[in-house]
C-alpha cells in the first residue's frame, strides 16, 4: 500500500497547478467547431470575479491534468478567478482526510458516486439543490441516471443532489477490423440475436468469432465482470441492475445465474474463443486484442471499452485499421431502450463559495466540454455541446452512444464492496471459466458478501 499523503489541501497546494493567466488553447471565436456563444454568455455573468481564488482537488494527473488546465484557463479568463488544482497518487482517501480535517478544497473530483454518498451522509458535502438536478435531467444523455448517481441522503437523511457529472468514459463497445469484416462479406450486428448469428457464421466459416482475454496480474477477472455487467442492462431493466449492485438483489437469484451463463456462451464455448477456453483466464487483457490484426485473424471481435486502442498495435488508425459498434440489445426486449455501461467523474462543492458556484455554471457551458473535447481522451453526455468537436469520428461516434442512451449505470464492481467487486466477484468468474457452474460461482459471491455483514 502506497503512503497516504497525511496532509490538507494548503500542504498540497506546494505540488498544486494554477490556472490563472494562462494561454488559451483555442482562441475564442476562430474555431467554429466551438460554442463560443456560450463562452461570451458565461463571461458577461461571472466576469466581475477578479481577484477571488478557487481551489480544485481531482483526480487528473500528467496528461489528463495538462488537458484539465486547458479548460480551466478558459474559466479564468472569463472570470478573473485563480484556479489552484492539486491532486496526489491516493486522491480518494486524500480527500476524505482533508474533509475530516475541516481543509478541504471548494471544489473535489471524484469517479466514485459510493464514497460521494458516504461523504453527503456526513455532512461533508453541499447541497447543489434541485434546479441544477433538474438541469441535468433535460441536458444529458439518459438525465435521469446520471442525476440518480449524483442524489444521495444528506447528514440529515433527506435525499439531495450533491455532486455534477463531468466527462464520462465508455465501455459498451465491441472491436473488429473493417477488412476483415469486408473481405468475409460480414456485416456489424444491431442486435444481439444477429450478434450470436454473426458468431455462428465466423464459426462455420472456419474462423474464431471472440478474442476474450482475463488476465490482469492481482486484478484478474475483472473483464468478465464488465461482460456480465453488459448483459444484466440487456437482459433486465436498470432498476433490476440497481438491485443487484446493492445485494438485494443476491448474486445466485437465477436472474443473476442467467446473466452469468450467458457471458458463457461467449467464453466457454470453445469454438467462439481464440486459443479456446483454458486460454480466457490465462490470456492477459492487454494482449487480447492483438488477435484482431493477425493475418489471418484470429479473431474477429472483442468486447472492451474506449481505452483498449491503447493496446492495438502502434499506428493503428481507429476508423480504418480498427471500429466498433455498440454491444447490442436484444430484438426481443425493445423495452430496455438503449442502455449503456461505464463510469464518469463527478463534481462536488466540499466547501461553498461565490468561485465555486460559478464553477458549476462553467461546467453548465458546451465550451467547458468541447475544449477537452477537441483534445483528446474526454467523452459527454452533455447534448449541447457540439459533436464536431471531438478530435476524432472515433470519440464522435463514442459521444453519440452517450448523449442518445436511455439508461447510463456505473460498473456494477466498483460500486459494491471492494471485497465483492475487486475481490469474490474477479476471482469468481475465474473460477466459472475454469468449469465452476454459474449457481456456484453465483453462491459462492454471495457467501462472501454475507460475510462482510
Amino acid at each position: 500500500m502506497k503512503t497516504i499523503l497525511k496532509t490538507g489541501v494548503a500542504a498540497l497546494a506546494l505540488f498544486a497547478t494554477t490556472a490563472g493567466a494562462a494561454e488559451l488553447k483555442f482562441k475564442p471565436g476562430e474555431d467554429s467547431r466551438l460554442n463560443w456563444g456560450s463562452y461570451e454568455e458565461f463571461k458577461k455573468a461571472h466576469g466581475d470575479l477578479k481577484g477571488q481564488t478557487l481551489t480544485i482537488f481531482g483526480p487528473w494527473r500528467g496528461d489528463d491534468e495538462a488537458l484539465f488546465q486547458n479548460v480551466l484557463a478558459y474559466f479564468s479568463d472569463a472570470t478573473g478567478i485563480t484556479v489552484k488544482y492539486s491532486s496526489s497518487e491516493n486522491y480518494e482517501q486524500q480527500i476524505v482526510i482533508d474533509t475530516q480535517a475541516g481543509s478541504p478544497a471548494e471544489v473535489s473530483i471524484l469517479a466514485q458516486p459510493g464514497l460521494f454518498a458516504d461523504l453527503a451522509a456526513k455532512g461533508y458535502l453541499v447541497p447543489l439543490g434541485d434546479d441544477l438536478a433538474g438541469w441535468v435531467k433535460e441536458n444529458y444523455g439518459a438525465g435521469d441516471s446520471w442525476v440518480s448517481y449524483g442524489t444521495y441522503k444528506g447528514k440529515d437523511g433527506a435525499s439531495g443532489y450533491f455532486a455534477f457529472p463531468y466527462k464520462a468514459d465508455l465501455k459498451s463497445l465491441v472491436w473488429y477490423v473493417p477488412e476483415n469484416f469486408e473481405e468475409a462479406g460480414y456485416k456489424v450486428p444491431t442486435t444481439m440475436e444477429d450478434l450470436y448469428k454473426l458468431s455462428d457464421q465466423i464459426v462455420k466459416d472456419g474462423g474464431t468469432p471472440w478474442c476474450i482475454g482475463l488476465g490482469s496480474g492481482g486484478a484478474t477477472g475483472w473483464p468478465a465482470t464488465d461482460w456480465v455487467e453488459d448483459l444484466m442492462l440487456r437482459m433486465y431493466d436498470p432498476a433490476t441492475y440497481d438491485k443487484w449492485v446493492s445485494n438485494e438483489l443476491k448474486f445466485n437469484d437465477p436472474k443473476v445465474v442467467a446473466a452469468i451463463d450467458e457471458f458463457g456462451k461467449f467464453a466457454k464455448n470453445g469454438k467462439y474463443v481464440d486459443g479456446g477456453v483454458a486460454a480466457v483466464a490465462s490470456t492477459d487483457f492487454r494482449d487480447s486484442p492483438k488477435g484482431l490484426f493477425a493475418i489471418p485473424p484470429k479473431c474477429y471481435m472483442h468486447r472492451q471499452a474506449s481505452f483498449v486502442p491503447s493496446f492495438f498495435p502502434q499506428g493503428t488508425k481507429l476508423g480504418t485499421d480498427a471500429d466498433f459498434f455498440y454491444m447490442p440489445t436484444y430484438a426481443s426486449k425493445p423495452e430496455l431502450g438503449k442502455p449503456v455501461l461505464g463510469a464518469g467523474t463527478l463534481v462536488a462543492l466540499t466547501k461553498d463559495s461565490k468561485p465555486a458556484r460559478a464553477f458549476l455554471d462553467f461546467l453548465k457551458t458546451p465550451i467547458a466540454h468541447e475544449v477537452w473535447m477537441a483534445q483528446s481522451s474526454f467523452l459527454t453526455p452533455y447534448k449541447a455541446a457540439k459533436p464536431e468537436a471531438y478530435a476524432n469520428d472515433t470519440m464522435r461516434r463514442e459521444g453519440e452512444i452517450l448523449t442518445t442512451a436511455t439508461s447510463f449505470r456505473f460498473d456494477g464492481s466498483d460500486l459494491m464492496p471492494g471485497k465483492i467487486g475487486a475481490g469474490a466477484f474477479w476471482t469468481g468468474m475465474v473460477d466459472y471459466v475454469g468449469g465452476k457452474s454459474a449457481a456456484d460461482v453465483g453462491t459462492g459471491i454471495q457467501k462472501a458478501w454475507d460475510g462482510l455483514k
